[in-house]
């Protein structure tokens, strides 16, 4: 996907907000401005919980009032009254690849310590494979939070899982209790860019810096999320895999498309990995059937690729 594409994606995002056509980043903020512009009377345009949009009179909307991001967002307990959610469509992957690319260069990742992967899928020779991308789970019951001897890593209220690299001592206890392998250890230098003078170090933007003797991970871009963005890995994928939104609202966006989260897992019977093990991820997958791209064996593996900050790609 081209830089245009991608910030074509963004201002849709940008006037999602301002319509009340989204709820990922504040569902009262379409309910302030309706206030604030609508008169006594006036039919509003709001968007309903099943996607549709419908007109209702400005009396029957209920102002909320939120305090400033600064004054009601805390790092270790997160967005205030969100709880996020993704979605991955296995029918519609064919292994771009944009996906990990992107996460790779917005976090400043420059090892193959790739946040997201993407594997081949096959039980048997004769069943069919699909791709499948797996990234954190960010689950509310996630056993690498309780292993954590030192509070590296942690859950918010808004689903989100954490690490505190200044807190990390390099254990791996939670790598070894991740029953997903999707944990990443810092072996050698990162070798990121040069912060800037004065940065501070937050754990809830974009993994930066990360240290070595540290654990990494996939962190739902919660710094994109404060600016009315999706992940990077949702905007990058050229063919709409990747759903996101908040549960609380019951409405995901892959940027294209708008859809209630309850009836899409419904309609497509949605599930979770490793549903048995009674993490509850807040990754969802619909299964890979009635595909909307062909596998393509030629395609790459995520193997076969050698990933770098600057978003090129070498083969090995």
């Amino acid at each position: 996907m081209d830089k245009k594409e991608v910030n074509s994606r963004r201002s849709f995002l940008d006037k999602s907000l301002k319509l009340g056509l989204m709820g990922v980043v504040g569902g009262a903020i379409a309910v302030k401005l309706a206030d604030a512009t609508a008169q006594e009377g006036e039919k509003v345009k709001v968007l309903t919980q099943d996607g549709k949009v419908v007109e209702v009179d400005s009396n029957a909307i209920q102002k909320v009032n939120h305090a400033s991001h600064s004054a009601e967002y805390k790092v270790r307990e997160g967005f205030p009254g969100r709880k996020f959610v993704m979605v991955i469509d296995l029918a519609k992957c064919k292994n771009a690849l944009k996906c990990v690319d992107s996460c790779n260069k917005e976090h400043h990742i420059t090892t193959p310590n790739a946040w997201l992967k993407v594997y081949k899928m096959q039980n048997t020779n004769q069943t069919s494979p699909y791709w499948q991308p797996v990234l954190c789970q960010h689950c509310d019951k996630p056993p690498c939070v309780t292993v954590c001897p030192v509070d590296a890593t942690f859950k918010r209220r808004d689903g989100i899982v954490l690490i505190d690299n200044e807190r990390c001592i390099g254990c791996r206890f939670c790598m070894a209790a991740c029953p997903y392998s999707v944990r990443v250890f810092n072996w050698g230098d990162p070798k990121q860019p040069q912060l800037e003078e004065g940065y501070e170090y937050t754990p809830d933007f974009g993994g930066l810096p990360s240290q070595v003797g540290t654990v990494d991970k996939c962190d739902f871009c919660p710094h994109a999320t404060a600016k009315g963005e999706l992940p990077h890995c949702v905007t990058a994928c050229p063919q709409g895999v990747f759903y996101f939104g908040d549960i609380y609202e019951d409405t995901v966006t892959n940027g294209d498309e708008t859809v209630k989260f309850s009836k899409l897992i419904k309609d497509k019977a949605g599930y979770r990995l490793l549903e048995g093990l009674g993490t509850s991820p807040s990754v969802y997958y619909l299964p890979p059937v009635d595909r909307l791209v062909d596998f393509d064996e030629a395609d790459f593996s995520y193997d076969q690729v050698k990933y770098t900050s600057s978003s090129n790609t070498e083969t090995k």
